[in-house]
């Protein structure tokens, strides 16, 4: 620095620094190496006998009027806050931008249509993580701008409530004007929750189901969301609470597969019956083919499907509906990403019966018939 620098030129105190420490501290690191600082306003050279005590002063006075300048700002926003009004870093939200008028928000239809694919996607089982996956391998670029997703992000966005079109402000706080440290709001200071502030991505009904679909993850730690296919972690047993999974079930002349609870074998040693891959298949299939058939959940499927994918994909949806009352349970089986839409979760009850639970809140029960690998389904 010295020979490089002969002197520095500043406007006032105020603009050379807010911190008294701080500008003093450099000051001195200038002036040890023989560069002075004017200070045009004030009129006053470091390299005098007097400066560093006149500076001393007015860094002081500096710092107090940035302090009340902060304190000025931090009253504004947060009285606007009360007024129900607020921004956010729009280029960090995924499917928001900013419009012309002041705190308006606008959908990027373009961005939306990622936002419905990560929220139709969790809905059909998958974790966060596998998510992430998917969209660093289609190249979709994150929020940030990042080729690589993370789960972070993908959980963020799931439970990010302006998707919904509400907005909840003041998540967030300074904690120190001087190291503009920044803080997560935990009950310090009073936020605000603003509904239907802007358009929704996302439908309020699906948004809150997603929370819901979180609590239930989280709340049974014995569970395994491992995200592959879509009836991982749907299927329940309706006895301990754990999940089914699949297992291959060997006997001399047949090798098959059945779905079984994941504590029968642990120390629990839930007795709730295994089920046939095939027979559960069948079984699903009978209970979606009578509930679409009977139109209790035709406009549901569309209405969601019609917002979450392609207009080929959506086409493709409404021709699986309408062929689904003769469908077989086989070719059910090979579209049942198609039926994810709407199932919630299968309950597999210790009576050999089961209970789907739709997206829309309703219940479908089913008592399982008896099934042999030699012989088939026991009408």
């Amino acid at each position: 620095m010295a020979g490089k620098i002969d002197m520095v030129l500043t406007k006032s105190i105020s603009r050379f620094g807010r911190n008294t420490v701080d500008t003093l501290t450099t000051i001195r690191e200038l002036k040890s190496k023989g560069i002075g600082v004017y200070f045009e306003k004030e009129q006053v050279w470091t390299m005098d006998s007097k400066g560093e005590f006149i500076i001393t002063l007015m860094s002081s006075l500096a710092q107090e009027e940035s302090r009340s300048m902060s304190e000025n700002i931090l009253w504004a926003v947060r009285k606007r806050y009360a007024q129900g009004k607020g921004s956010f870093a729009y280029s960090r939200v995924l499917g928001l931008d900013k419009g012309k008028e002041k705190f308006e928000i606008v959908v990027n239809r373009e961005e939306a249509v990622i936002v419905c694919k990560i929220f139709r996607m969790f809905i059909q089982g998958l974790t966060p993580h596998t998510i992430a996956i998917a969209l660093t391998a289609a190249g979709i670029p994150s929020p940030g701008g990042c080729e690589v997703w993370s789960a972070a992000t993908v959980r963020r966005m799931l439970s990010n409530e302006k998707y919904k079109g509400d907005m909840l402000l003041q998540k967030e706080f300074t904690v120190d004007f001087l190291t503009k440290k920044v803080k997560k709001n935990e009950g310090e200071l009073p936020q605000y929750y603003v509904s239907n502030n802007h358009e929704p991505i996302i439908d309020p009904w699906l948004f809150d189901f997603v929370q819901e679909n979180f609590k239930n993850r989280k709340r049974e730690n014995k569970r395994r969301y491992s995200g592959i296919g879509f009836f991982s972690s749907k299927i329940i047993c309706a006895k301990c609470g754990a999940t089914f999974g699949p297992r291959p079930w060997h006997s001399t002349s047949y090798n098959n597969s059945v779905w079984q609870c994941r504590n029968r074998y642990s120390a629990v040693k839930c007795k709730t019956t295994n089920i046939y891959d095939k027979l559960l298949f069948y079984v699903l299939h009978d209970v979606a083919r009578k509930k679409i058939v009977a139109k209790d959940i035709r406009t549901a499927i569309v209405e969601f499907a019609a917002d979450a994918v392609s207009a080929d994909r959506l086409a493709a949806i409404e021709r699986y509906i309408e062929n689904f009352e003769s469908m077989s349970a086989w070719k059910m089986l090979s579209d049942a990403d198609d039926l994810s839409f709407v199932i919630d979760r299968v309950l597999v009850k210790p009576d050999r019966g089961i209970e789907v639970l739709w997206l829309d809140g309703s219940v479908d029960g089913y008592e399982i018939p008896r099934y042999t690998p030699k012989g088939g389904i026991e009408e």
